[in-house]
C-alpha cells in the first residue's frame, strides 16, 4: 500500500531546489511560485511515517486520525491540483503496519491509492517528477490557472513573491543544426524568416531610402519632420498588451492581428505606389507644408509594421518548441536585415540612374532601373498574396488561456518590479557606451578622410552575406551555450571591434586608398558586424527563453524596447 499522499509530497519537496544557472527569472507571473518546503511539512505533520504499536482503543483514536488526516490531504491536494504533480512513493514498512488497521480504513485508502495512481501517471503527460533531480518546471508551454478564483488564492498565500529564485526550468536547449530540427520546426522558422522580412521591407524604405532620396529637395528641418514617421517602432510597447489580450479564438491569438496588419499593409503599399510621384513633388513644396502628409502616411504603414511585429514575436515563442527557442532570434536576425538591405541598399543602387547606366543600359537616362512608385506596388502584392496563404494554409494552435487589456498591463508593470528585470534593464541602458560613438562616426570620419562612397557601398555589399550567415552562426551558439554568455563574449568582441576600426582611421594613407586599406576596411567591417549581430541574436534568444508565451508579445517587445 502507498504511502499518505502527504508523505510523498514532503519526501520530494524536502530537497534542496537549484536556482536558475540563467541569474534572470524564468518567470510566468501568472503561474504562483509557492513555498513547496513549508506545503510539504505540514501535509508531512498530517501523515506519520510509522505506525505505533497500540491497544484497541488506541488503535481507534489512531484510525480516526488517520481518516482526517486522508481528508486533509486530498482537499490540500485538490487545492493544488493544476500545479505541477509528483510521484508518490511506496513504503513497505508503512504497509505492513497499516495492514492491521481493519476493515473501515480501506475506503479511505483506497482513495488516496487512488489519488496517487492519477498522480503517477502525471509524470507520463510532462509533469515534473521526483526523478528529475526535483527541479520543477515553473514555465510551461500554454500553461494556465482554469479559475480565476484559484489564480487569486494563490497569489494571496503569503509564501507568494514575484522576486524569488523559481527552479531552473527543465528544458535542455537543442545544438541542433537547421537540417537536424524536426520538420516542424524548419517550416516555422522559415515562415518567421519571411514574416520577419516582410517588415524589413517597408522599414528599409521609411528609415534609410525616403530620407536618401528627399534630402535633395528637403531642408534639414523637414527630413526632421519626416523622422517622426519611424517612430511607432520605439513606442510599441504602448499598445503591445492590447495585441495580447484582444483576439479571435476563431482564428488564433497572433493571426488575429498578422492577417489584416498585412492586408492592410499591403494595400497601404499599393496605395502609394500609385501616388508615391505627386506625394514626393508635394513634400518638396516650398511651404513645407507637403511633407506632412507625406510623413502622416509612413507613419501609418510603420505602425501596421509595429504590430505586427509585437504579434510575430509572440508567436515565436509557441511556434517553435522550447529547445529550439534560439532559432526564434535567428529568424529575427535574418529575415529584418535581408529585408532592410534590399529596401535600402539594393533599392537606392537600382534606383540610381549612374548605376544602370553604367551596367543595364547602351542609352543612357535621367531615371534607374526601379522607382519609388514600382517598388512599393510590387512588394505590396507581395504581402497581400503571402497574407492569402498564411490564412489557408497555416494553422494556429487553439489556445483558450486569455486575460483582460488591464490585467496585462498590470503584468507588464509586475514585470517592470522584479528585481532582476531591472537589473537587465541597467545593462541594456550603459552596455553601449563603448562603442556607440564608433557605431556613429567610424564611417564619416572614413569619408572625411577621403574614402570614397563608392569604396563605402562595395564594403557594405560585401558585409551583407557575412551578416546573413554570421547571424545563424550566432544562433547556433545560443543553443550550445547559455545566450547571455553568448552575448558576453559578443560585448567584448565588439569592444576589441572599436579599437580596431580607431585604428584602420588613423593609418589611413597619405597617398589615397590602396587595395590593402580597402581590404582592411573591410575585414573591419565585418568584425564589427559579426560582433554586433552577435550580441543581437543572443540577447534575442535570451529573451525568447525567459518570456511567458502568454503574453509573448508584451514581454518580448518590454525586454527588447
Amino acid at each position: 500500500m502507498p504511502t499518505p499522499l502527504g508523505e510523498s509530497l514532503f519526501n520530494v519537496h524536502s530537497g534542496p531546489i537549484e536556482e536558475s544557472s540563467s541569474g534572470l527569472p524564468l518567470h510566468n507571473i501568472h503561474h504562483a511560485n509557492l513555498d513547496q518546503t513549508t506545503q510539504g511539512t505540514e501535509l508531512a505533520e498530517l501523515s506519520p511515517k510509522h505506525t505505533p504499536s497500540v491497544d484497541d482503543s488506541a488503535r481507534d483514536d489512531y484510525r480516526a486520525k488517520r481518516n482526517n488526516s486522508t481528508s486533509s490531504v486530498l482537499a490540500t491536494a485538490e487545492s493544488v491540483e493544476k500545479e505541477p504533480l509528483i510521484t508518490s512513493q511506496s513504503d513497505s514498512d508503512s504497509e505492513s503496519d497499516l495492514s492491521q488497521m481493519g476493515r473501515n480504513s480501506q475506503s479511505s485508502n483506497a482513495h488516496s491509492q487512488d489519488r496517487a495512481s492519477s498522480i503517477r501517471s502525471g509524470s507520463q503527460n510532462g509533469h515534473a517528477n521526483g526523478s528529475m533531480n526535483k527541479n520543477l518546471e515553473m514555465r510551461r508551454k500554454n500553461a494556465v490557472l482554469d479559475s480565476p478564483t484559484q489564480a487569486a488564492n494563490l497569489m494571496s498565500r503569503e509564501t507568494f513573491s514575484l522576486d524569488n529564485e523559481p527552479p531552473q526550468t527543465p528544458i535542455h536547449p537543442s545544438d541542433a543544426g537547421f537540417f537536424d530540427l524536426p520538420p516542424q520546426d524548419r517550416r516555422s522558422f522559415l515562415l518567421l524568416v519571411l514574416l520577419y522580412f516582410l517588415q524589413g521591407i517597408p522599414m528599409g524604405l521609411a528609415g534609410g531610402s525616403v530620407p536618401f532620396l528627399l534630402k535633395k529637395n528637403l531642408s534639414y528641418g523637414q527630413i526632421g519632420v519626416f523622422s517622426l514617421a519611424s517612430y511607432p517602432y520605439s513606442l510599441k510597447l504602448l499598445w503591445s498588451p492590447i495585441v495580447d489580450a484582444v483576439w479571435s479564438p476563431k482564428i488564433g491569438r497572433r493571426k488575429s492581428w498578422i492577417l489584416p496588419i498585412q492586408f492592410f499593409s499591403g494595400f497601404g503599399m499599393i496605395y502609394m505606389g500609385g501616388r508615391a510621384a505627386k506625394m514626393m513633388l508635394a513634400a518638396a513644396a516650398e511651404d513645407g507644408s507637403g511633407v506632412w502628409a507625406f510623413t502622416w502616411w509612413w507613419f501609418f504603414l510603420v505602425f501596421l509594421c509595429a504590430t505586427q511585429d509585437i504579434a510575430v514575436d509572440g508567436w515565436a515563442l509557441t511556434l517553435l518548441s522550447p529547445p529550439n527557442l534560439s532559432y526564434a532570434s535567428t529568424a529575427q536576425t535574418v529575415g529584418l536585415t535581408a529585408g532592410h538591405f534590399l529596401s535600402y541598399t539594393v533599392f537606392l543602387a537600382f534606383n540610381s540612374p549612374d548605376f544602370a547606366n553604367k551596367w543595364f543600359r547602351q542609352t543612357p537616362s535621367d531615371i534607374g532601373v526601379m522607382t519609388l512608385g514600382g517598388y512599393l506596388t510590387f512588394w505590396g502584392w507581395v504581402y497581400v498574396i503571402v497574407t492569402l496563404g498564411l490564412a489557408f494554409l497555416k494553422r494556429e494552435d487553439k489556445t483558450n488561456s486569455r486575460d483582460g487589456i488591464m490585467e496585462v498591463y498590470k503584468s507588464m508593470l509586475g514585470i517592470l518590479k522584479l528585481r532582476n528585470i531591472q537589473t537587465i534593464i541597467i545593462i541594456h541602458l550603459i552596455a553601449k557606451i563603448g562603442f556607440q560613438a564608433n557605431d556613429a562616426v567610424t564611417n564619416l570620419k572614413l569619408l572625411d578622410k577621403g574614402f570614397s562612397q563608392e569604396d563605402l557601398a562595395l564594403t557594405v555589399l560585401i558585409d551583407f552575406p557575412f551578416e546573413i550567415s554570421l547571424g545563424y552562426i550566432a544562433g547556433r551558439w545560443s543553443t550550445t551555450y547559455p545566450p547571455i554568455h553568448v552575448w558576453c563574449w559578443g560585448f567584448i568582441g565588439r569592444l576589441i571591434a572599436a579599437v580596431v576600426a580607431q585604428a584602420t582611421v588613423m593609418i589611413f594613407p597619405e597617398g589615397g586608398v590602396t587595395s590593402w586599406y580597402l581590404l582592411t576596411v573591410i575585414a573591419s567591417h565585418i568584425f564589427s558586424t559579426f560582433t554586433s549581430t552577435v550580441m543581437f541574436v543572443a540577447i534575442s534568444a535570451f529573451h525568447a527563453r525567459i518570456a511567458d508565451p502568454v503574453i509573448g508579445g508584451t514581454y518580448m517587445t518590454l525586454l527588447a524596447t
